[in-house]
């Protein structure tokens, strides 16, 4: 409802400015001051000075319910999200965040939000995407898309349409929970074939900071070969496999379980990321309104000065007039 009432008042907003005079037209109640000069700012009807007025204190309005709101989400989101840190760290001890592998299947999985008046944390992450999507493309490799988040379907639909296994929408429509998650990250593993993860979202800092980020998730073959190789996984050989197990079915659980908690850390992150942005976004958005506010109440009061002032003169002419 918020974002529809700001709309509704920013159309109201963009309509002509009218002067008393219907041949003095201005283009926007915006105009630089040097414009004003020129084009004469008595000239404006007060009337018309009012309406805008009133447009943009009820845009001021919005952006500040809009922000309280965000500000209220991000408080609710962020002691989950630094809990949710602890889940993924001890797979990046064990398997590492290995980036650099030279894979011939990758999957792009790109996290982003439903909504939008969040700042550029989407923008950003399509950028991060595409990159990677470019750098990991060529006559013998493969690389698709596996979108979360309405924004940047959006915007790779335009130009990698044909690239897009997998997206999924409104992910934050309920409290996020790893259950929610996992479920997400097992229809991605069943429906999607990979040797390498690469998830791109927003890493949280702090209300006015967040780090565009990527996470390496591998394939247990790709795991396993690795370690027989002795690269960096090599240290996995020297753990016992106990039970009926085999070493490719523990590779393949913790692959699952990483991917899993990889996934749900990201969005968290990238949902206390968008929270943050909005109350940035917001906050800018209703300083800026009160500024413009200070401009039009400026341009009122000269306005209605100048009446008056003619007013006066009319008057006192019309009396001399008279008595002369």
């Amino acid at each position: 409802m918020a974002m529809a009432a700001l709309r509704r008042e920013g159309r109201r907003f963009a309509t002509p400015l009218m002067s008393a005079n219907p041949a003095n037209t201005l283009r926007s109640s915006l105009l630089p001051s040097e414009e004003q000069a020129i084009l004469g700012v008595r000239s404006i009807s007060t009337q018309v000075v009012r309406n805008r007025m009133r447009s943009v204190r009820n845009i001021q309005k919005i952006t500040k319910a809009m922000k309280m709101v965000a500000a209220s989400k991000l408080r609710a989101i962020q002691t989950r999200t630094e809990n949710s840190r602890g889940l993924w760290q001890p797979f990046t001890a064990l398997l590492g965040d290995l980036p650099s592998v030279d894979v011939k299947k990758t999957v792009v999985v790109t996290v982003s939000s439903d909504k939008g008046l969040c700042g550029g944390i989407n923008s950003t992450s399509v950028k991060i995407s595409r990159a990677l999507h470019k750098l990991n493309s060529g006559p013998e490799k493969e690389a698709k898309y596996v979108v979360l988040g309405e924004k940047a379907k959006a915007q790779l639909v335009r130009d990698s349409k044909k690239h897009i296994e997998l997206s999924m929408t409104e992910l934050q429509k309920n409290p996020l929970n790893y259950t929610q998650v996992s479920v997400l990250a097992d229809d991605i593993l069943k429906n999607v074939e990979f040797d390498a993860l690469r998830l791109v979202f927003n890493k949280f800092h702090s209300v006015v900071s967040f780090m565009p980020t990527t996470a390496t998730v591998l394939s247990p073959e790709v795991v396993e070969r690795e370690a027989e190789s002795g690269g960096k996984l090599g240290d996995l050989d020297l753990y016992e496999i106990e039970g009926a197990e085999t070493k490719g079915e523990v590779l393949q659980n913790l692959a699952e379980f990483q991917f899993s908690c990889v996934l749900f850390n990201a969005v968290l992150e990238n949902a206390c990321s968008e929270q943050g942005a909005r109350m940035s976004a917001m906050d800018s958005s209703s300083r800026n309104a009160g500024e413009m506010l200070d401009r039009l109440t400026l341009a009122y009061n000269r306005t209605r000065q100048a009446s008056i002032t003619t007013e006066l003169i009319e008057i006192i002419s019309g009396a001399s007039a008279l008595t002369g």
